[in-house]
């Protein structure tokens, strides 16, 4: 069984920059242990956005400028990539709500051997849902899991929310 956690956006402007909230803040501690203490492969999304940000779908409708590549608000908080890099991890870029590239990078790992995914990160209500309901789309069958107390979602009742969205999709939330 190959285990892989998926830490989604764990950025700086998720979690004290343009869009962070206390929530966010909150739970790093929480990521940097879960990071820590996992055994198995590990990958870091990081939403990814270009000067043109305003002029995009997303950017009309939440017209904040955030995550843009190579700004520091698009870096991951520092705590959390310290113990990434000292537990090795893959970086997904992304540039919108859910990863395709990161369903290919499962779908190499269970051509191979059976897989469980574990998801954290930011937001529960946006890129967290999205990415677990796409990966349970593509992979029915296998198990993901998600750990309410490793996420925060854009306000406290969108997080719970989001968490029961999953559990309705057969995603296990502990």
């Amino acid at each position: 069984m190959e285990k892989v956690l998926i830490v989604v956006d764990m950025q700086k402007d998720f979690v004290d920059g343009a869009l962070g909230t206390k929530e966010a803040a909150a739970i790093v501690d929480n990521v940097v242990s879960k990071i820590r203490e996992f055994e198995g492969r590990i990958f870091a999304t990081l939403d990814t956005h270009y000067l043109d940000y305003l002029e995009t779908s997303e950017g009309r409708k939440l017209p904040v400028p955030h995550c843009i590549r190579g700004t520091d608000g698009w870096e991951i908080n520092a705590k959390v990539l310290q113990v990434l890099a000292e537990k090795g991890y893959k970086p997904i870029e992304k540039n919108t709500f859910g990863s395709t590239a990161l369903v290919e990078e499962i779908r190499a790992i269970a051509e191979e051997k059976e897989v469980s995914i574990e998801i954290v990160g930011l937001c529960t209500d946006i890129c967290v849902v999205s990415n677990a309901l796409l990966l349970k789309a593509f992979f029915p069958e296998m198990s993901i899991e998600v750990d309410a107390g490793c996420c925060a979602g854009v306000t406290p009742e969108s997080h719970l929310a989001a968490l029961e969205t999953m559990k309705m999709c057969q995603i296990d939330v502990k």
